[in-house]
């Protein structure tokens, strides 16, 4: 994994009792579980990123009557 950089974050109590719990219960280290949590939650960011681009243009392409691959490969073909 390469070198690590060490931060010191602030938690809630019962937020910390449950990282803990889960490291436990996971057999991980408390480290392990929060970059766990925040590779998710970067997942889901680009997740959401993608859903509201993929939104806006096949907005978009209704805007212009383009509703099959048919219609998109017609228009293109032009």
């Amino acid at each position: 994994m390469g070198t690590a950089v060490k931060k010191t974050i602030s938690l809630p109590p019962d937020l910390a009792k449950e990282a803990e719990d889960m490291a436990r219960e996971e057999g991980k280290t408390l480290s392990a579980v929060m970059q766990d949590a925040l590779r998710l939650a970067k997942k889901q960011r680009l997740r959401n990123e993608f859903f509201a681009i993929q939104d806006f243009w096949s907005r978009k392409a209704r805007e212009k009557g383009i509703l099959t691959e048919a219609d998109l490969k017609r228009l293109l073909e032009k």
